[in-house]
């Protein structure tokens, strides 16, 4: 199992960029799929962006060109580097790990983006 604690949420306006990170308790080293949901008021959890162990990377498309996920396995973490942020991107961000078929998610950290 692993642990994950999200941070780098806050307040912006539209345009601004925000880093997002997520600590894992353990090595990612072996985690093959790692990545962020985000989920708005009133809305179904999206999909935002998924990595790899081997660096594979998928994005929904809404993100794609303004958001870039990584992972550093030295660190543990897998940070989500958001630009050009607009306010449809206004939710509560999650980081997840699939580990032996089990999903695991952080407590989410609050981006929101004004007009």
């Amino acid at each position: 199992q692993v642990q994950l604690v999200e941070s780098g949420g806050g307040l912006v306006q539209a345009g601004e960029s925000l880093r997002l990170s997520c600590a894992a308790s353990r090595s990612i080293f072996g985690i093959n799929d790692m990545g962020w949901y985000r989920q708005a008021p009133g809305k179904q959890r999206e999909l935002v962006a998924r990595i790899t162990s081997g660096g594979d990377t998928n994005y929904v498309g809404s993100v794609k060109g303004r958001f870039t996920i990584s992972r550093d396995n030295a660190k543990n973490t897998v940070p989500l580097q958001m630009n050009s942020l607009k306010p449809e991107d206004t939710a509560v961000y999650y980081c997840f790990a699939l580990v032996a078929n089990r999903e695991y998610r952080g407590q989410g950290t609050q981006v929101t983006v004004s007009s």
